[in-house]
């Protein structure tokens, strides 16, 4: 299902039981983090089983469905391999494996009402999807962070939050402050006005959305920094070059796949802008990924990836950045177009703003938004002196994670993209 995906959520069977279904017939839809897919059946056979129900949240790896080959697979198979099969072996003693594994840790383990409240591991990776639970079942972050994990490094899953849900018999106790609240607000009341106010439940996506969004600002300090630039010039040379550009790559030449170059070219000279951040390790990313933050028709967000950025000229970019932004429109990205980001842009003039302040696309550790260009009077230096001139000006700002980046990294790096953005060679090859 693509790198670094660990679940996914059925939507749809598309077949039930005793259906016929072909090798490769789709049988059912399942959303990975953003993204939808179809997943088809590997053999023709009809379908015996079917273990999970729609809305059920599955692990990567898990059995699906159970589907009884047909006999003329079988001896098609066989007639294609005479070694005997020891899969079904294999499966019951891996299957017992885990059992055992399962049984000893069971006896080892006090039901979770019994446990003392364990330390808060501020450190472990909490998902979107964690979160949005922990949020329906009004629990706070410090209390989410003492379940714990059976995932791979310690991670909390879905399952660990409902077995400590189960035997939860009080909140826990937060720490207590030294320093006196002067205030103390309970959460508001949202009253409904029957008759005239509407009620609009949070589709899939709008909930990861907002979980994901809720954790990068717990989890990340923003600042954020702002510069004005001049891009007369960068104007300029799209207007006389885009048709040109259009038949020589058959590409549409927007301002888009321009940005994404100064922003590569800028984090290639500043490395510690493209890294992560693994509790007391800072990890810098090999690879220069641009994550584009891309609207959908539906109103939701989602951010495909220019892979390799540094490494690709002008058409491959172009190329590039339509292939994503359409596949977007159409919902036909596929996982690994949203995988990998090491650092995202956000257009925020496309919808008119002049400039925004966006949250970090976790776990990256910055985030760029590029506002209107707009024409207005400003005061330029000719070799006549001081005049004022009609110039195309434009907003930057970048938004960044105060653990790892100080103000001295993050303005010497908006600096240099704006460099690269108003100093444009003109002579650029198309």
């Amino acid at each position: 299902m693509g790198e670094s995906i660990s679940e996914a959520t059925i939507i749809s069977w598309l077949k039930a039981v005793g259906d016929y279904v072909e090798a490769e017939e789709t049988i059912l839809e399942v959303a990975t983090d953003k993204v939808d897919s179809e997943v088809q059946s590997p053999v023709t056979g009809v379908i015996k089983e079917l273990r999970f129900a729609k809305g059920d949240v599955v692990k990567v790896g898990e059995v699906l469905a159970i589907i009884e080959e047909s006999q003329e697979e079988r001896s098609k198979k066989q007639e294609q391999s005479r070694q005997p099969s020891v899969i079904s072996h294999q499966s019951i003693n891996e299957e017992q494996r885990i059992s055992d594994n399962q049984q000893s840790t069971t006896d080892n383990r006090q039901p979770a009402g019994n446990r003392k409240p364990s330390t808060v591991n501020q450190d472990v990776f909490l998902s979107p999807l964690i979160i949005s639970i922990a949020q329906k079942e009004n629990l706070s972050l410090e209390e989410v962070q003492t379940i714990p994990g059976t995932g791979t490094g310690g991670r909390i899953r879905k399952s660990d939050v409902f077995e400590y849900l189960k035997h939860r018999k009080y909140p826990l106790q937060r720490a207590v402050s030294h320093q006196p609240s002067a205030f103390s607000f309970p959460k508001p009341t949202v009253n409904f006005n029957e008759g005239k106010d509407r009620i609009v439940e949070m589709d899939r996506m709008r909930q990861m959305i907002a979980g994901h969004m809720v954790y990068s600002k717990h989890t990340s300090p923003h600042v954020t920094s702002y510069l004005e630039i001049d891009v007369t010039d960068l104007v300029n040379w799209r207007n006389a070059n885009k048709d040109a550009f259009g038949k020589k790559h058959g590409q549409k030449l927007t301002f888009t796949p321009v940005f994404v170059q100064a922003v590569a070219r800028a984090v290639a000279e500043f490395p510690m802008i493209n890294v992560q951040v693994d509790g007391n390790k800072i990890v810098v990313k090999g690879d220069i990924n641009i994550g584009m933050a891309t609207a959908l028709p539906s109103g939701n967000l989602i951010v495909p990836v220019v892979r390799n950025a540094d490494t690709k000229e002008m058409h491959e970019l172009a190329a590039d950045v339509n292939r994503l932004a359409d596949a977007a429109r159409n919902n036909k990205l596929k996982p690994d177009d949203i995988q990998g980001s090491t650092f995202t842009i956000s257009n925020v003039g496309t919808f008119g703003s002049l400039m925004g302040t966006p949250i970090i696309n976790q776990p990256e550790v910055a985030i760029l938004a590029f506002g209107i260009i707009k024409k207005r009077p400003e005061v330029i230096t000719t070799d006549k002196g001081d005049e004022i001139a009609i110039r195309s000006m434009m907003f930057l700002s970048l938004s960044f994670d105060h653990r790892v980046i100080d103000g001295h990294l993050g303005g010497s790096f908006l600096r240099r993209v704006g460099d690269h953005l108003e100093k444009f060679d003109i002579n650029t090859a198309i």
